[in-house]
């Protein structure tokens, strides 16, 4: 491995020098050709617009707009051009411009929303743009496909990403989204380029992530370039609406399980600006409590709000300032015969972005972010207790560039350091009670740690000609508390035979410093914590992908995906740890493998929207301490994967839509035999069961049909919305989790299910 390292940075530095090289004489030739840039806005809100394409017509020059909404296009040449710009969901702009030598041609663009996308020249567009991508297993879904796709009444972004091959869960209520084989902790979640550590409300039902509060959404599922870094599996970027900058509007929602509303406008007086608050809470508690429950098959009980604000400040036409907050909590409680526990969860953000752009084809953006998570998690399953509080407080600069030295070369660049401080303590033993502060048990594991973590990168992207491009990156790592220094190469390459075939492969290595502990029946508890320099080091993951994609039919993408990962220095909760207080004595360490095939059948365009995706899986473990040390099939390896999504429009007020998934059941531990424990003076004391092998049984395949519709109509003068949904429309309960109950004589199997079928009926108003 040490040898072909070397070997990238001899590559990388190759490939380096050719680009100052190509840049150099770009330099030269710019005074002989025009280039022009500028950004792409809603006409209505001047919201930007993230992803629309800036095309010059007959030519094969043409460009995305970034994050901020900004585009570039260099090394055009000389003379007269339509230039067409288009956008899922609006109305496609042409106009006609005379470019002339050595001319920086600035156009600010503004685009008109369409009722209904059909128009197969957004496709010829994106088709010419993305010969110059390289965006290995990224999935692309349109933000306003996502808020037409309805679960429980919502529109949500993770219940959309559960929908997706390759990312699967533990359950259908997970909160935690398992990405080809890597755990939940293993994916980068960032909101406005700031970390989020708990990304979905419990029960994985609605994410922590307000539809109507975001207006991208990014996902990379392996094979991430190296601007993005500290995780092993995959990246989720989301970008908040910034506001509306021409008037004050809102929209809101009523319905059985949660209600929303969202208000944004312009800054007050002279001020060049916008601001935007959100805010969303349920009342799935209050329902339940109205509900008809059977003793031994209960609901469990929980609630959960969400708040999002961003400011927007217009400094000059180069400088923008985006001022983001994020807040997030979760209350959950179940008791039933062998099994009670507490939970809360919650989190907070805050950040500070300023992008400046330097010149037409240089800008950079500084990032001040601090994120803070904790979770609180007590309880009692058949007679063994616990109690696990984990905090973590994450504080971090970042400063990315981007330079677009010519249509064939860009270079990206960045440094970042992040302080992190975290709290953990775990108790296993006695008699808990509810508050932490008064655990009449010792306590077991008690960390307080705290972590500096220091990184750069550098990224170059090539196109060699027509049909080739290339991608080669590095980042480097240092982690204080560790006292460890890694370097993550990352290669891509993408070859276009024609418009309607294409072939990508990635390689790199991903490191991260960052551990996840967690109960096994409780996949959705997040419990965080660094590597020390008492565990082997960082974990790591190779990834290996080919994707294969072609274009059938017109509007129509058909995606093969090939991928295989070793994981390298993973961990598993020790259970029977004792005393802690060191990384080492909450983990045991390990190593893993995961590979699989994935189809994908999108269309994007038209009445009838969605997808088909299947994946084939296979994930396996391996630990010295655990399962005798052979491998093992972790809890969330599911071998069959199906998803399902369609939408269509009825007419210009009915939307009708569907989703079904079946998967592969779980796998859970079962057990051989029991013995029993007493106290002296006690007369029968408590039960124990003897595991089997890890993970060696499988519940049920788990599958669920949901549908919903939706009918716009005024009231009272404003534009609404009625919606109907029905989850788990033929009500088929799946098992959450299986444990033995051994509180009586004889030992009894009980399943814990999830949730029923849940018709919801709501009401969204725009104003």
């Amino acid at each position: 491995m040490q040898k072909l390292i070397i070997q990238i940075l001899k590559l990388s530095s190759i490939m380096l020098l050719i680009a100052i090289n190509l840049s150099a004489k770009n330099a030269a030739l710019s005074a002989e050709y025009a280039s022009m840039s500028g950004f792409v806005y809603d006409s209505e809100s001047k919201e930007t617009l993230i992803g629309a394409t800036v095309y010059l017509v007959g030519t094969q020059k043409g460009a995305y707009t970034n994050k901020a909404g900004f585009y570039s296009v260099t090394d055009i040449k000389p003379g007269k051009y339509t230039i067409r710009i288009t956008y899922v969901g609006y109305e496609k702009l042409e106009y006609d411009v005379t470019l002339k030598k050595g001319q920086s041609f600035q156009k600010e663009i503004f685009l008109k929303s369409a009722i209904v996308s059909t128009n197969s020249i957004t496709v010829t567009a994106e088709r010419e743009v993305e010969k110059r991508q390289i965006t290995v297993s990224k999935v692309n879904i349109p933000i306003q496909q996502i808020k037409e796709i309805r679960i429980g009444g919502e529109s949500d972004v993770f219940r959309t990403l559960q929908l997706l091959p390759g990312i699967l869960t533990s359950s259908q209520i997970s909160s935690g989204l398992y990405v080809r084989g890597g755990s939940p902790d293993q994916n980068l979640v960032l909101l406005d380029d700031a970390v989020v550590y708990n990304p979905t409300h419990l029960f994985g039902f609605l994410s922590t992530f307000n539809s109507d509060a975001i207006k991208d959404v990014e996902m990379i599922k392996g094979g991430f370039p190296a601007e993005y870094g500290g995780r092993m599996s995959s990246v989720l970027s989301i970008t908040q609406n910034n506001g509306s900058q021409k008037e004050v509007k809102g929209i809101g929602s009523l319905g059985i399980i949660s209600s929303k509303l969202s208000l944004e406008g312009p800054l007050p007086g002279d001020i060049d600006g916008s601001w935007f608050l959100g805010g969303r809470r349920t009342y799935f508690d209050l329902i339940t409590s109205f509900m008809a429950e059977n003793p031994e098959d209960p609901f469990p009980d929980f609630n959960f709000y969400d708040l999002n604000g961003k400011l927007t400040l217009n400094l000059s036409p180069r400088d923008k300032l985006f001022i983001s907050g994020f807040n997030s909590a979760d209350a959950l409680n179940y008791d039933s015969y062998g099994v009670a526990f507490n939970m809360d969860v919650g989190n907070s953000l805050a950040a500070l972005k300023w992008t400046h752009i330097w010149a037409d084809n240089y800008f950079s953006n500084l990032i001040v972010s601090r994120s803070h998570y904790f979770n609180k998690f007590s309880g009692d399953q058949t007679g063994f207790e616990f109690l696990i509080n984990n905090t973590i407080t994450d504080n971090s600069i970042k400063y990315k560039t981007e330079w677009l030295a010519s249509d064939m070369l860009t270079v990206k660049a960045g440094i970042e350091y992040t302080n992190f401080h975290f709290e953990y303590l775990q108790d296993y033993s006695g008699d808990i009670s509810g508050d932490i502060d008064t655990t009449t048990a010792d306590v077991k594991t008690d960390l307080d740690l705290d972590d500096n973590n220091y990184s750069m990168y550098l990224q170059t992207n090539l196109q060699t000609n027509q049909h080739l491009s290339l991608q080669l990156g590095g980042r480097a790592n240092y982690w204080e508390l560790s006292e460890q220094f890694t370097f993550d190469p990352r290669v891509a390459a993408k070859y276009q035979f024609n418009e309607g075939f294409a072939i990508k492969l990635a390689w790199g290595l991903f490191h991260q410093n960052l551990r996840l502990a967690t109960q096994p029946d409780f996949s959705f508890f997040d419990t965080w914590m660094p590597s020390d320099t008492t565990v082997p080091g960082p974990g790591r993951a190779d990834h290996y992908i080919l994707s294969i994609e072609t274009r059938p039919m017109e509007e129509l993408d058909l995606n093969f995906d090939f991928y295989y990962k070793k994981l390298h220095n993973i961990n598993e909760l020790n259970r029977q740890s004792l005393n802690g207080d060191k990384v080492s004595d909450v983990l045991f360490f390990g190593k893993g493998r995961a590979y699989g095939a994935e189809v994908f059948l999108q269309k994007k365009f038209g009445r009838l929207t969605g997808w088909v995706g299947y994946g084939l899986g296979w994930i396996y473990a391996q630990f010295d301490t655990i399962n005798g040390g052979k491998e093992f099939r972790p809890k969330y390896d599911r071998l069959h994967d199906l998803k399902i999504v369609a939408q269509y429009k009825l007419s210009e007020d009915w939307d009708i839509g569907a989703t079904f998934t079946f998967q592969t059941g779980q796998s859970y531990t079962g057990a051989t035999s029991r013995f029993q424990t007493k106290l002296p003076g006690q007369s029968y004391g408590d039960g124990k069961i003897v595991p089997s092998q890890k993970y060696g049984l499988r519940l049920p395949p788990s599958h669920q049909l949901n549908v919903n519709a939706s009918y716009k109509f005024g009231l009272l003068g404003l534009p609404a919305k009625l919606i109907l949904d029905v989850y788990n429309l033929y009500n088929r309960r799946d098992i959450w989790f299986r444990y033995y109950n051994t509180q009586e004589k004889v030992t009894t199997v009980e399943d814990v299910k999830l949730l029923p079928i849940i018709p919801t009926v709501s009401i969204e108003v725009k104003f």
